[in-house]
Parts: structure tokens; C-alpha cells; sequence
């Protein structure tokens, strides 16, 4: 009877530990550090709300802020369209359908760090193979990562070439769910491509549609390896994500109870961006 009463507590106690090591004591220490100022090297320091003051009044910290936004922006829609457009091609019948699924599928398995460098090469303004083509033709070279009003749309391009193969595979099994009866109906009605995509396909797809942006916020907000690699934050800051802020404060500056600080803030807006999306699903359904 003992052993029988001992054994579950015996099979969840793997992922309790876990749990507590890995999830529950890094957010319970990273809020005592908020109040704290620390260095990793030396002892904390109890600073009070210094950190959160210092948080408002932190000019760089907001414009990371609106340029994760601006890459939301751009990335998102850029992301869903392109999605959604390949998914609705790769779902007809065409010659090596296999093929195309798994080669845009590719991108996503890769290494973000080789895919990333990978295009800095392309991006490149003297030797860059996108410029090379727009000399061939006879047009100016463009400062793809180094002219700070088009570095993060380079940066969103490059992002969505990266992660458009999974959503493409969402997509496709959304589109694979409708009913193939509705577009029989329609074509009795005398209806065109474009009428069956825009008033049987989308309607029909629409928890996948909501998925995916949920999905691509997510991953949006957590733009880090990207800009890290290709631009370092730059030119002029434009290319500078909060993640990417945070990490340096931590690790470049040691400021680890401000990065705390900035981590938690951040998690917020993430949370109400995401409880404002879920609100406006619900709503929609």
C-alpha cells in the first residue's frame, strides 16, 4: 500500500524539479533582482525602485520598443500573405508538389544563425549578391543594412524568407480542412478563383489565420539573432530589438537587476498584446 501510494509522487517528481529549477526559481530571481542592483561579480545591492525609474527615463529601451513594433508590423502581414499565397498554391495538383512543400519547409530547420549570416552576405553593399543584381540592370546600390530607414525592413524581409515554411505548413492544413463540396456549389454558381478564395477559403481557414498571428507575434517579439549578427543594433540604433537591449544590458554591461527590470516590463506588453489578440479572436468567432 505504501509503495502504491508513493509511486505517482515518484513519477510526477522529475517534472516538479524541473519546474521549480528552471522555470519557478529564474522568475522568482529575476523579480528580487528588479530591486536589486548587481554585477554577477559583486554582492546585490538593494536599489529600491531605481531600476524602474531608470526604466521610464530610458530613451534607447523605448526605441527598441517602437522598432520590435515596426518589425511586427512589416513582418506579420508580409509573413501571412506570402503564407498564405504559397499554401493555396502548393494545395492544387502541380508537378513535384513534395518537393516545394519540403524546400520551403527547409529555411525553418536551418540554423538561424547560418540562415542570418547567409543573407548578411546578400545584403552586403559592396560585394552583396542583391546589389550586384541591381548594378547588373543599371540601378544605385541600396544600403540594405546600413541606411537606417530600410535596415529593419531588410531585417523583416529576411525573417519571413526564414520562417514562412512553417506557417505555409499551417496553412496548408487549413486548406486541406475545407470542404471540397463548398467549392464544387460554387462552381455550379458560375464562380471565379477569386470569389472561392475570398468568401469560401478565408472564412473557412479562419482559425488557422488566427493562429498563425498569434504565432508570428510571438516569434516577432523575440527578434534577437537577426539583428544581433547582421547589424549589432545599428545603423543609428534603428535595427535595435528590446530583446537585443535587454541581452546587452545584461551581458554586455552586467547590469543584470536593470535587465531584469527591462525583461519583466517587456513580458508585460508581450502579455497584453497577446490578451488583446485573444479578446478580439474570441470576439471574431
Amino acid at each position: 500500500m505504501k509503495t502504491r501510494k508513493i509511486t505517482p509522487y515518484l513519477l510526477v517528481a522529475p517534472y516538479i524539479l524541473h519546474f521549480v529549477i528552471f522555470v519557478a526559481f529564474p522568475v522568482i530571481f529575476s523579480i528580487v533582482l528588479t530591486f536589486h542592483k548587481w554585477n554577477i561579480i559583486s554582492p546585490m545591492k538593494f536599489s529600491g525602485l531605481d531600476n524602474y525609474i531608470r526604466l521610464f527615463n530610458d530613451t534607447l529601451f523605448l526605441k527598441s520598443i517602437m522598432n520590435t513594433f515596426v518589425f511586427l508590423i512589416i513582418h506579420i502581414p508580409l509573413q501571412i500573405f506570402v503564407a498564405l499565397i504559397l499554401a493555396e498554391i502548393l494545395n492544387q495538383k502541380i508537378f513535384m508538389r513534395g518537393f516545394f512543400r519540403a524546400a520551403f519547409f527547409m529555411p525553418v530547420v536551418v540554423s538561424g544563425v547560418v540562415v542570418t549570416m547567409l543573407w548578411q552576405q546578400m545584403f552586403a553593399f559592396d560585394t552583396g549578391l542583391l546589389n550586384r543584381v541591381l548594378t547588373t540592370i543599371g540601378l544605385d546600390k541600396v544600403g540594405w543594412l546600413v541606411d537606417p530607414d530600410i535596415a529593419m525592413s531588410s531585417i523583416a524581409v529576411m525573417a519571413t524568407w526564414k520562417n514562412v515554411g512553417l506557417y505555409v505548413i499551417l496553412f496548408l492544413v487549413g486548406l486541406q480542412t475545407v470542404p471540397p463540396h463548398y467549392y464544387e456549389a460554387a462552381d455550379l454558381e458560375g464562380a471565379n478563383r477569386f470569389q472561392k478564395f475570398f468568401y469560401i477559403t478565408l472564412p473557412m481557414i479562419k482559425p488557422t489565420m488566427f493562429m498563425v498571428i498569434i504565432l508570428s507575434t510571438i516569434g516577432g517579439f523575440s527578434l534577437f539573432i537577426e539583428p544581433y549578427i547582421m547589424t549589432g543594433g545599428g545603423p543609428l540604433n534603428s535595427t535595435i530589438s528590446a530583446v537585443l537591449y535587454i541581452y546587452k544590458q545584461g551581458f554586455f554591461y552586467y547590469h543584470m537587476g536593470y535587465a531584469s527590470t527591462l525583461g519583466l516590463f517587456f513580458a508585460l506588453i508581450i502579455l497584453i498584446v497577446i490578451v488583446i489578440q485573444k479578446k478580439f479572436i474570441e470576439r471574431e468567432k
